[in-house]
């Protein structure tokens, strides 16, 4: 049996490869599925293709395939694909490493993305078009991971925290509420990963922050595409990004703009100064966007300081931490990674 630790999208995703590669896998969280406290929640996230690096638009390839597989599966529909906006001070990395990966792609200047989308940049800026890029339906995607699994034999327990794992010469025990006894442990629990395996002499270096984000209603009919933009020089050093919000309108914030935090602090509020951030960023960018926010909430980013994933395995534990702010939209690609991982663990 393989237990895996942390039911966020990354432990879904991996119970999910788990379970279609014909594992023994129970997956344990210490909330429920539809919890707040973490990084996973909400209805959207951003997908896209576009890196500067070529490695990370590889994987991002290798995750659209197995969205698409996902959605072939749960008879669900995960992407909706409207396109991406990518306003980033190095845009012809981007092109070299889309190219390199035969990825679609156009280079817009500003004047060109005004007529074509109704976002307000300057006539002569240069914005990289990503067709193949929208959002992933968030909610229904960690739905999704966990009806599958669970129609092939995956076990989830809720409300069951783990509180300690101890290695034994033949496997790891789990204590949860009692002691499970597995071949090997996928550790995927966001922002309480470094804690849990501090005692086993691991260390992961990452650091949780708690972001804000904040919707805004749109005009009828209209619906832009999603937003990177690193180049607002109203507010420079900020990094904002904009994407669709189901039945909401928009949902836009600042890219590691929050403060260090505990998350064993679940009633953490929003940040009023960057939510007034994300709203002044939202009026210069979107016209047809209503810039007083409607709401704002709350998540986890668990960041490494060079922005990379964790995947690694120690003996029998198998640590998972791809998170830094850019991970949602890799799930499946991990998913499969991490188990590759746990199975040669448990061999």
């Amino acid at each position: 049996m393989i237990v895996v630790v942390g039911a966020g999208i990354m432990g879904l995703a991996t119970t999910w490869a788990l379970a279609r590669r014909g594992a023994e896998v129970v997956l344990l969280e210490q909330f429920d599925l539809e919890h707040r406290h973490g990084s996973s929640h909400g209805a959207s996230r951003i997908f896209r293709l576009s890196y500067a690096e070529e490695e990370w638009v590889a994987l991002a390839q290798d995750a659209h395939a197995l969205w698409r597989e996902l959605e072939r599966e749960s008879s669900t529909e995960l992407l909706a694909l409207g396109g991406l906006l990518d306003a980033v001070r190095d845009v012809d990395a981007y092109a070299k490493a889309l190219a390199a990966r035969a990825v679609q792609f156009e280079l817009l200047t500003g004047a060109q993305a005004a007529a074509r989308f109704a976002v307000t940049y300057g006539p002569a800026a240069r914005l990289l078009l990503q067709p193949d890029a929208g959002i992933v339906w968030a909610d229904r995607a960690r739905s999704a991971f966990r009806d599958v699994a669970l129609a092939r034999g995956a076990e989830l327990r809720e409300w069951t925290p783990v509180e300690a794992l101890e290695p034994s010469g033949d496997g790891v025990v789990v204590h949860a509420g009692g002691e499970l006894r597995a071949e090997a442990v996928v550790v995927t629990a966001g922002g309480w990963v470094r804690q849990l395996v501090a005692p086993l002499g691991i260390d992961v270096p990452v650091t949780v922050t708690r972001e804000t984000v904040a919707y805004f209603a749109l005009e009828r009919g209209w619906a832009p595409p999603s937003v990177i933009d690193d180049v607002d020089d109203d507010q420079p050093g900020k990094s904002f990004y904009a994407l669709a919000a189901p039945d909401v309108g928009l949902k836009a914030g600042v890219h590691r703009g929050g403060a260090a935090t505990d998350p064993a602090d679940t009633d953490g509020a929003p940040d009023p100064a960057l939510v007034d951030a994300a709203a002044a960023w939202v009026a210069r960018r979107f016209p047809r966007a209503r810039h007083e926010p409607l709401s704002a909430e709350t998540c986890i980013y668990t960041t490494a300081a060079d922005q990379q994933f964790v995947l690694e395995r120690h003996g029998r534990v198998v640590v998972g931490s791809p998170c830094s702010g850019h991970g949602f939209k890799f799930a499946p690609a991990v998913g499969e990674r991490l188990a590759t991982l746990a199975l040669s663990a448990a061999a």
